[in-house]
């Protein structure tokens, strides 16, 4: 049953409005404090990077009720074509682009910078939402794996090819939604986690200290599977694969990353390593988020922030604003706003009769996982330093506009979902 235009705004979830609200309204004035000097006369000044942000904090707004305002199946039939644009849009950025930090993914207007790659998260997930739903069979054959896989390598590649190896990364969190759906089994996904683990293990480790570690468990396995040959023989064949990967560790690390690429690892494995280079960032990240202790220093009186001590604070270290300004405590309620927006957009997912906005959904939650995952972890030390921002706190329109459509899309098909059947 069609339900008309104020029917949807009745029916949106206002609880993922008013969390979007308040994550938008605390990142602005982190931004502020990130920037503020005591010459500034106004939050609203758009020669600033917090008067910019409010600019395009009211053009999200404007997206968000635009989207509200459209017929939610354009998103569906237009799926292919809006993918294709964006594709279009990241060969022409390599082009014709911008050159920031030594990555050329820039369109630049007048004062302002637009990253193609960031809308391409949304893209690749209404492209990856009208493939998978528009699949009839419910047995997933191999080649459909093959087809949704270049959905999400295409775009990736791209922006590789850009120099931006973060933003990049960002696609690998398709791989929750794919899950989700049948597409990764449970066991290829251990298996990824395991090399990732063997991984960073081997950077840390001697080899042949790992290796012994997984003749013992191989020694143990094969000892309580002593009646099963099958098993046993699966077990050596683990063993091998993964000694051998462990062996390949150093040499893909020299070979394949680039330079600042191997500081960035070495520096979260040791932090004095270069510590006025490569180390510095992280270092004064974590000096800034201790600094601020239980409570935290208090708004605008951040001494780290203040005087400009972590480079990008406005942008990719801006979780460290919030730890020296607002403490534990500021962090912890930031940390809350998204464990709970993310668990509301699962569950509102898995509510969707229609495959394809539980499709989206799932890409939505992944996507925003790993940039709240990777942006916090990166400024604490826990994963290398590779440039993403915190969605929603950190300043930048593309990654702001990109969400906001994203959320109000994915409201805009829940609040439709019983026209979607």
């Amino acid at each position: 049953m069609k339900q008309g235009f104020f029917h949807d705004f009745r029916n949106i979830d206002k609880t993922t409005v008013l969390i979007f609200v308040v994550m938008l309204f605390i990142g602005w004035l982190n931004i502020y404090a990130a920037g503020y000097k005591e010459s500034h006369n106004s939050i609203f000044d758009i020669s600033q990077n917090y008067g910019k942000q409010f600019v395009w904090i009211l053009i999200a707004f404007v997206l968000g009720f635009t989207v509200m305002l459209t017929d939610v199946k354009f998103f569906i039939a237009f799926a292919y074509p809006i993918f294709i644009t964006i594709m279009l849009l990241l060969i022409s950025v390599l082009l014709f682009g911008t050159e920031i930090n030594s990555s050329k993914s820039w369109f630049q207007i007048g004062g302002f910078n637009i990253q193609p790659s960031e809308f391409a998260k949304f893209a690749t997930a209404l492209a990856l939402g009208k493939f998978i739903s528009s699949i009839k069979s419910k047995t997933i054959t191999f080649q459909n794996r093959i087809k949704a896989f270049s959905l999400i390598f295409i775009p990736f590649a791209m922006i590789l090819l850009q120099n931006d190896a973060g933003t990049a990364l960002v696609f690998s969190a398709f791989v929750f939604m794919l899950y989700r759906e049948g597409y990764i089994s449970g066991l290829l996904l251990s298996f990824a986690v395991t090399a990732a683990f063997l991984f960073i293990l081997t950077l840390v480790m001697n080899e042949f200290i790992i290796i012994a570690i997984l003749s013992i468990i191989a020694i143990i396995a094969a000892y309580v599977l002593r009646n099963k040959r099958k098993e046993i023989f699966l077990v050596l064949g683990l063993f091998i694969i993964m000694s051998a990967y462990v062996y390949s560790v150093d040499y893909a690390f020299e070979k394949f990353l680039q330079p600042h690429q191997k500081n960035r690892i070495e520096v979260l494995i040791d932090s004095k390593i270069d510590p006025l280079g490569a180390g510095y960032n992280l270092n004064q990240s974590k000096i800034a988020i201790g600094s601020g202790g239980l409570w935290g220093k208090g708004f605008l009186k951040g001494t780290q922030t203040k005087f400009d001590f972590v480079p990008e604070q406005s942008t990719d270290f801006i979780f460290c604003t919030i730890g020296e300004e607002w403490g534990w405590a500021g962090s912890f309620v930031i940390i809350s706003l998204y464990l709970f927006l993310l668990i509301r957009i699962v569950i509102i997912a898995e509510k969707q009769r229609a495959l394809f906005s539980r499709i989206f959904g799932y890409c939505l939650a992944g996507m925003l996982f790993f940039h709240f995952a990777i942006n916090i972890g990166m400024t604490i030390g826990l994963v290398p330093v590779i440039g993403i921002p915190l969605p929603f706190f950190s300043y930048g329109g593309s990654s702001l506009l990109a969400f906001t459509v994203m959320i109000f899309v994915f409201l805009k098909l829940d609040a439709k979902r019983l026209d979607l059947l």
